[in-house]
Formats: C-alpha cells, structure tokens, sequence
C-alpha cells in the first residue's frame, strides 16, 4: 500500500485525475425536515462489488476535505461526499439531542440511499469516516448491517477518547480555538495552512480551507460549523464506546492511520476484527497527506 503514487493503484493504466471537475450539490431531507448536503463526484457506475461510496468528513470539516480522494476515486465507484449536521452546507438545528450519534448515523443512511450510492439492486455501500466521521460512519455501518459493504475509518474511530487523550471534553473543547493571528485575515488563515504541508497545497486543498471558515466585514475570521453544533458533536465524540459500536458492524472495517502507533488493543474494540494500514504523514489530515493511500483502502486494493 504504501508503494501507491497516484491513482487507485498506481499503475501505468490508471485514468488521469480531472482537476477541473466540479461536483454537483444535493440535499436530502431527514425528519422533522433538516436538510443534510452532499456533494455528488458523478463517478462510473457503482464499483466491481457493487458498491457506491460515501464519505464523511472529520469535527470542523466539511464534504471538500475530500476532494482529493473523490478525484480518484471517481473513475472506479459512484462517489458522495456529505456534510455532517451543524457543518458545511447541512442544516444546524437547535433542538437537544440532534448531534447524538444515532442521528448522526441515520443522516448518513438517508444520504447513501438518497444518493443512489445504495444500488437500487439491493447492492451495498462503503462507509468511509476521517476523525470523528470514522465514528459517525462506524454507527451508520451497524445501521446498515449487510448494506454497508466495507466501512474505512481513516485515522479515527477506534479510541475511547477520554482515555487516549487524558483530558474530559470541557479541557478538549477549550484546546479547538484557533490563535488569533491565523484567524485575523483570510491571508494570515491560508498561509498557516499551505506551511502544514507546502508539497499537498492545491486548488482543492484551498477550497476546503476556505469552507471551514466565514469572513466577517471587518476582514476576521470564525469557523463555519455552528458553535452549538460543534459543542455538541464533541460530546457525542467524547461519549462514544468503541468496544460497543464496533463489533456490531457486520461489513469488513479496514483501520488507516499515520503510522508508528501502539498496537490496537483487541478488549477496547470489542474484539472486532479490522485490518490495518499504517502509512507515515505528517499530520492527522491524511485525505490531504496520502489521498492515494487511502482512495487504494476504500477500493480495497
């Protein structure tokens, strides 16, 4: 795996990546009339298992966090990238309990079926999570049962976070404000993000920048995902039990993450099996790092 350059596999035969191409965006309506946004890759018929794919961002994010991926994925499966409630161009609603994770889940199920990236054949779909859409895609993969044909979480999905961070969720959400001099222009915001990593900056990496954040008049920025939803989401985030979700995802899960950590502890994911692929990067932000890596995860190659 971690021989793949570019494309799905790396070879010579491998369509070109369109840079050019612009997805279509969708909503689908869930109850009591949210609005849930995707953005439709218009990739080839679903994929040799019959499987189209669905993509979900991390905490903050937004569906162009995947643009990368979904380039290359495009060629070989029906792809969608959606935006969590609260975030991107999803509807935020107030009312308590709309961020717990079964709702979360259930949004991701409406936007395979709403999609089509659910072959009306009664085909199935894979789930893909980055960050804390790997534990929104690990309950919506339990939803689905046989449905969901393999479930990819990209550097999440497998932590009791309480633990693994040492902090509770309070301390967590203190640490998510940005410094003020990267959020007080639009130029200091992107010159921060480009320094991450110069060699991955693109066009799409700018637009998923960009979505992640609102300019105000005065030229300052703030974050695009609703403060209340983002509270929220992180608490579901902090609640979230490994050990019971996981084992109750029928499909096949394949573990991506920066590679070097500590071994998985069978007893803290409930004894579900996974395969795992480690890949070095320089950050947690692997769609950006090794699109082609983890494109090459989901297709199962």
């Amino acid at each position: 795996m971690a021989s793949v350059e570019d494309g799905i596999a790396g070879s010579d035969t491998d369509p070109p990546i369109d840079h050019a191409f612009e997805p279509a965006g969708f909503v689908v309506l869930v109850e009591p009339g949210d609005r849930i946004h995707f953005l439709d890759w218009a990739g080839s018929a679903p994929s040799a298992d019959g499987a189209g794919v669905v993509l979900i961002h991390g905490l903050a994010g937004s569906a162009w966090a995947w643009a990368a991926v979904a380039r290359r994925l495009r060629s070989v499966a029906r792809t969608i990238a959606m935006d969590i409630r609260g975030h991107g161009l999803s509807d935020a609603p107030t009312s308590p309990g709309a961020y717990e994770l079964p709702i979360l889940a259930s949004d991701v199920v409406a936007v395979a079926e709403g999609s089509g990236a659910i072959p009306g054949d009664g085909g199935g779909v894979v789930l893909v999570g980055h960050g804390f859409g790997a534990i929104v895609g690990a309950a919506a993969a339990a939803r689905l049962g046989h449905r969901c044909r393999r479930l990819v979480l990209v550097d999440g999905g497998l932590d009791d976070l309480s633990t693994t961070t040492g902090m509770d969720v309070d301390e967590f959400l203190r640490g998510l404000d940005e410094p003020p001099e990267i959020m007080r222009s639009m130029t200091a915001y992107l010159a921060d993000r480009r320094a991450w990593d110069p060699p991955t900056w693109d066009a799409d990496q700018e637009r998923a920048a960009r979505a992640a954040v609102v300019e105000t008049p005065a030229g300052r920025l703030v974050g695009a995902t609703r403060p209340h939803a983002l509270e929220a989401c992180v608490r579901t985030m902090f609640a979230y039990e490994p050990a019971t979700v996981l084992p109750a995802v029928r499909a096949p899960i394949v573990v991506i993450r920066q590679g070097g950590g500590p071994p998985i502890d069978p007893a803290a994911i409930g004894g579900a099996e996974i395969a795992t692929i480690d890949v070095t990067a320089p950050g947690h932000n692997l769609l950006r790092y090794r699109p082609a890596e983890v494109a090459a995860a989901i297709v199962g190659r």
